[in-house]
């Protein structure tokens, strides 16, 4: 992906915490398997052996885990494999019904039921990509409108963070304001400065 939500490792050093200059009641919390600061509600990925901000889940297709600074990435990913996908589907079946209405041997340049076979498993496969992108993309997108990563939502951790409304958690991940940027994996999100490592207790 074109970002990543990785916390720099091993910076839970006494020096580095003394030059934040924490006020009275602010703390820090150090992840004791790869010894960074852990801000609230990053969680230690132990596939990428690093702590993630925001951490939703690790996924095995981008090889990255996707969390704060990726998760519109991932977003639009879904989003455009399933469009492609419901394209390829759509192709499918046009190419079909032309060669059912004309010769199948001037349709293609394969045999008749080599045609039928390439077109059922390429049916198939758009499919599966399209219902799998397509609850991909669904899931993310409940998971920004309620601001819960997928990790909390499984363990069902305590919300110890503001609620805001949906338009508000979207404009989070995806910038401000709304733009056509929104739908390009080009542009990228502001997200705002706040300090990721000083929480109140």
């Amino acid at each position: 992906l074109l970002s990543d939500p990785y916390m720099p490792k091993g910076n839970a050093t006494k020096e580095f915490i003394e030059s934040l200059q924490l006020k009275p009641g602010q703390v820090v919390y150090k992840c004791p398997k790869c010894c960074s600061i852990k801000p609230d509600r990053a969680h230690h990925c132990s596939v990428c052996k690093r702590c993630i901000r925001k951490m939703d889940h690790h996924c095995p297709w981008v090889n990255n885990c996707v969390g704060e600074n990726n998760q519109k990435y991932f977003v639009l990913f879904t989003m455009y494999i399933a469009l492609i996908s419901l394209h390829a589907l759509i192709m499918v079946g046009f190419h079909f019904l032309h060669c059912f209405e004309e010769d199948w041997t001037k349709c293609s340049s394969f045999s008749p039921p080599t045609t039928v076979i390439l077109l059922i498993l390429l049916c198939f496969e758009g499919l599966l990509f399209l219902i799998f992108t397509s609850v991909m993309f669904g899931t993310q997108v409940h998971s920004i409108c309620t601001d819960e990563t997928g990790i909390e939502q499984l363990k069902k951790e305590e919300r110890r963070w503001a609620k805001k409304t949906k338009w508000m958690n979207m404009k989070a991940v995806f910038g401000h304001p709304f733009s056509l940027g929104w739908a390009s994996p080009f542009a990228t999100p502001d997200q705002g400065k706040a300090d990721p490592y000083q929480y109140v207790v």
